[in-house]
């Protein structure tokens, strides 16, 4: 990674528009970026930062406090960056969240963050994305580290190694934890002892099981439980058995018992026929009689039904003959009603209302209704008037013109108010969707390092390999030198003999090259892998970054309450708001009101006068007059209808009673009464021809019975002893159902037996490798955990993989302190716990070579402490990128801490500083020692004042 320019908007301290030209500071390949304290040294470095990842390192990120105070309050605040990353030319500009001022009215409006990543792709930028998730993964997996890593490679915080130095060994776990993700070793502990304690709960449950199962077969069997040494399989399998043997011999005995009873089953079915056959012949001797006595008043019946069946034509025509003369009466009652009624209404006398005066007066009254229903439309108008005057009236109310346009006023300010409102629910909207993200990113998270783990053990064991491969490789290398001598010739590349008397040979199944060229092979790959997952979960982690710092805080049900808040919030404001217009509308209806109710009121009292002349004193509304003139239509109307049907009525009636005479005389009646007499209902008819029919049915039936030869023994020999073959058989019965139920309660005792036992070898089964994984799991458990006796350094997993990483950083440490200190110091790393810890193997010492002791870091002066924590950060800078795949930096800061050396040391880390630029790095010092600025003669000068702060090249 270069870094090439730096651009910086209203951001810290700078309020205005501020860049950095670091092509022009790396000419050298070492510049000091100097200024008055608090005048923004590391402000710089935070613009880089924040360009890179969206954050800033250590306490300032969580003070949320990155846009200048000095700034305009519209100007917003931005960092844009220039850097060469793996290779290729990207510009990143970035905009944190701030508060803009409204455009309209009072207030500020949130704006969220922002961010462009582009390419220079042949002399053009090329944008990438826009999206504050995808620019995370895009970055951290070009510059190959996550920002803590970032800060402690790149941006050397010489005053945060002080504190690392004078750690306790709990202050460094935690540290070192986050810089090199060991933490997925905690949760391997934390895995072990989680799953160990439901593999206890697993098999307590499945020996309670195995447990119930016990009992339960002892009830069943009613046998006694096995004793403490006895196999519950075995004592179960004795007692399936046992059952078995009982459940046969009893259904051995059942054939005998079912003949015997089927025996004397059919001999009380015989005795029961018997008896029946002569109960059926006795009671159809007494039908028989019954039903000749009976036969003189059948005759009677047959003639009777005879009579009737002429006379069935007779009976339709008297009722057609009562329908006629019902019909006339009632047709000449019609008439006097009707001439009643329209007598009264005509105020004449019925007798005037004769047939020849009806037909006149018929069309007086239809003329005079005529022109009582022309009167209708003068009173729907005169109704039309009065509902559109009390309409206007009702809708003109008692409402205050100056209320109205107040509460108008009102309904308007909550629609300048909406705008904000809204945007304030948005932004509880966005949150609440990046706490969801949220949770489901730290969830894939979990799953990605538990899958980096499981590499990064592969390939650990792949690297001892290759370690035992080429040992074995050296104890071999006599013979691999011998076989490639040639025979007679060929000078010894060790000794230079041309002489091979006594050649080596190789043991039986040595390595060679080959073996450990292809066991290389697998280690690259095993690597690539474990880069590959540890990049996915790097981007996890970015991802899960950007989604906190978008929702604010993982607390999702507080978002959420929020979100319903300002929803609530807005509710309220856009029903007021909505108002507005409905308001304004009112007041001018009440002025159109005002404007049309007079009008209305005058030509309301014309029309009325008008229907008033036109009624008269005898009707109140026109309904009433062409009410009275339709009933004197319709009653003279009717009048003539029912003298009409009077003279029809008559006339069918004098021709019904024609008819009626002369069908008697056909049917050989002397005259219709004789006929009527001999005619029977239709029911009484059915009744006689039933009963008829029934006696001669039944008499055929008892001849049958009589005649069956099936009854002919039943006249001779006894009657059977129904009770004694009943008894007979119920005992035999008795016996067959008390041996089939004991053989079916052993069958189903058996039955169950055998499935419990079937059950019980499951349970057993099922029980054996819960209680093998459970003995696993709890040592390997209580080994991570260093409790084991097989533990020798009684030490936790994830302490001891620290412990190793420490030691790497040690001695890389040490390769610079021991120029920077002339050869005197180097550190050393102990497991042996400090005063007053809880637990070691993360403590540092530093050895002194001219006394030849070791002594605490907290003793050194604070030259010496200077010297010692730049020499770690250097060893743990150089680690770090050794552990993200040697990610070449060639930009590198070096923060203050050198006003406490003597000329010589600092002679001696200048050297160490001069080093670091091997390959073409860039190295910055940041520091405002004045002879920091006589040793670097390029130099980027931070100037502070009360409208910000500014940045100038000098040298």
């Amino acid at each position: 990674m270069r870094l090439h320019r730096l651009e910086i908007t209203a951001f810290g301290p700078f309020a205005q528009t501020t860049s950095v030209d670091f092509d022009a500071l790396s000419a050298g390949g070492l510049f000091l970026l100097s200024g008055a304290t608090g005048a923004g040294k590391t402000s710089v470095l935070d613009a880089v930062c924040f360009a890179l990842y969206g954050a800033v390192p250590g306490e300032r990120n969580d003070a949320k406090r990155l846009r200048s105070d000095q700034a305009d309050a519209s100007t917003p605040p931005r960092v844009s960056l220039e850097a060469t990353l793996s290779g290729r030319r990207f510009r990143i500009v970035r905009s944190p969240a701030w508060q803009r001022p409204k455009k309209r009215g009072p207030g500020v409006t949130a704006q969220q963050a922002a961010v462009v990543v582009s390419e220079l792709v042949e002399g053009t930028w090329l944008p990438l994305t826009t999206r504050l998730d995808e620019s995370g993964h895009l970055i951290s997996g070009l510059v190959g580290m996550n920002l803590t890593q970032f800060t402690q490679v790149a941006m050397l915080p010489q005053g945060r190694f002080q504190a690392f130095l004078r750690a306790s060994s709990d202050d460094r776990h935690r540290l070192l934890q986050q810089l090199f993700r060991t933490e997925r070793f905690e949760r391997v502990e934390s895995w072990l002892r989680d799953r160990r304690l439901v593999l206890q709960r697993h098999s307590h449950d499945h020996e309670r099981s195995v447990t119930g199962l016990v009992h339960r077969i002892s009830e069943t069997a009613q046998a006694s439980a096995p004793a403490a040494d006895e196999s519950a399989q075995q004592w179960s399998a004795t007692l399936v058995a046992a059952a078995n043997d009982l459940a046969a011999s009893l259904g051995a005995a059942l054939p005998g018992l079912r003949d015997a009873e089927a025996t004397t089953r059919a001999a009380l079915e015989a005795g029961k026929a018997s008896a029946d056959r002569r109960t059926r012949l006795a009671e159809a001797i007494r039908e028989r009689e019954r039903l000749l006595q009976k036969a003189p008043e059948v005759a009677r019946s047959r003639a009777v039904l005879a009579a009737a069946a002429r006379a069935r034509g007779v009976v339709p025509l008297q009722r057609v003959v009562i329908v006629a003369g019902a019909a006339a009466e009632d047709a000449e009652l019609r008439v006097v009603r009707e001439r009643a009624r329209a007598a009264a209404l005509l105020g004449l006398e019925p007798e005037e209302l004769t047939a020849e005066t009806v037909p006149e007066l018929v069309r007086d009254a239809a003329d005079a209704s005529a022109r009582a229903r022309a009167l209708l439309p003068r009173e729907r108008e005169r109704a039309e008037l009065a509902d559109q005057l009390a309409l206007a009236r009702n809708q003109r109310g008692e409402a205050d013109l100056s209320e109205v346009r107040a509460r108008a006023a009102s309904a308007r300010e909550a629609a300048t108010r909406l705008p904000a409102e809204q945007s304030a629910r948005d932004v509880a909207v966005s949150r609440v969707e990046a706490g969801r993200t949220l949770q489901a990113v730290r969830n894939e998270l979990v799953v990605a390092q538990l899958d980096l783990n499981q590499v990064v053990t592969a390939r650990l064991v792949l690297a001892e390999e290759l370690v035992m491969l080429q040992q074995a490789r050296l104890d071999g290398m006599a013979a691999e030198i011998a076989g490639r001598l040639a025979a007679g010739g060929g000078s010894c590349p060790v000794c230079g003999s041309q002489h091979h008397p006594h050649l080596a040979t190789a043991a039986p199944g040595a390595p060679d090259a080959a073996a450990e060229k292809a066991l290389r092979k697998r280690l690259d790959d095993a690597e690539f892998e474990q880069h590959t997952r540890a990049s996915h979960a790097k981007d996890l982690e970015t991802r899960a970054a950007l989604a906190l710092q978008a929702a604010g805080t993982d607390d999702l049900d507080a978002l959420t309450r929020a979100l319903a808040d300002a929803e609530a919030v807005l509710r309220d404001t856009a029903h007021l708001a909505a108002g507005a217009e409905e308001l304004e509308r009112l007041a001018a209806t009440v002025a159109e009101l005002d404007a049309t109710i007079a009008p209305l009121a005058a030509r309301l009292a014309e029309v009325t006068s008008e229907l008033a002349s036109a009624l008269g004193d005898d009707h109140g509304d026109v309904s009433s007059l062409i009410a009275h003139r339709a009933a004197v239509a319709d009653a003279t109307a009717s009048l003539q209808e029912s003298h009409a049907a009077l003279v029809v009525a008559e006339r069918h009636r004098d021709d019904a009673v024609e008819a009626l005479a002369a069908t008697a005389a056909e049917a050989g009646f002397p005259d219709v009464p004789s006929a009527l007499a001999a005619a029977l209902p239709h029911d009484e008819v059915v009744a006689l021809q039933a009963a008829v029919d029934e006696h001669a049915r039944r008499m055929a039936a008892v001849e049958a019975v009589l005649a069956d030869p099936a009854l002919s023994d039943a006249r001779e020999g006894e009657s059977p002893d129904l009770e004694t073959l009943a008894s007979a058989h119920l005992a035999a019965a008795d016996e067959l159902a008390s041996a089939l139920a004991a053989e079916q309660q052993e069958v189903v005792r058996a039955t169950r037996l055998v499935q419990l036992d079937r059950r019980l070898s499951d349970a057993v089964t099922a029980w054996d490798p819960v209680r093998a994984e459970l003995d696993l799991v709890s040592s390997v458990a209580s080994f991570a955990e260093g409790k084991s006796g097989d533990n020798q350094l009684q030490m936790r997993l994830s302490a001891y993989v620290l412990a190793f990483r420490l030691t790497q950083v040690v001695d890389a440490a040490n390769v610079r302190l021991a120029t920077m200190s002339d050869r005197r110091y180097s550190l050393e790393h102990t497991g042996r716990r400090g005063a007053g810890e809880r637990r070691g193997g993360l403590s540092l010492l530093v050895r002194d070579d001219w006394s030849g002791e070791s002594r605490d870091p907290a003793t050194l002066s604070g030259g010496e402490t200077f010297v010692v924590s730049l020499a770690l950060a250097l060893g743990l800078a150089d680690v770090i990128m050794h552990e993200v795949g040697g990610v070449g930096l060639d930009t590198l800061f070096v923060d203050e801490g050198f006003g406490s050396l003597d000329a010589d040391t600092l002679d001696d880390v200048m050297e160490t500083l001069d080093s670091l630029r091997d390959g073409g790095r860039v190295v910055g010092v940041v520091s405002h020692v004045a002879e920091m600025r006589d040793r670097i003669p390029t130099q980027l000068v931070v100037s502070k004042a009360r409208t910000g702060s500014t940045v100038h090249l000098r040298g």
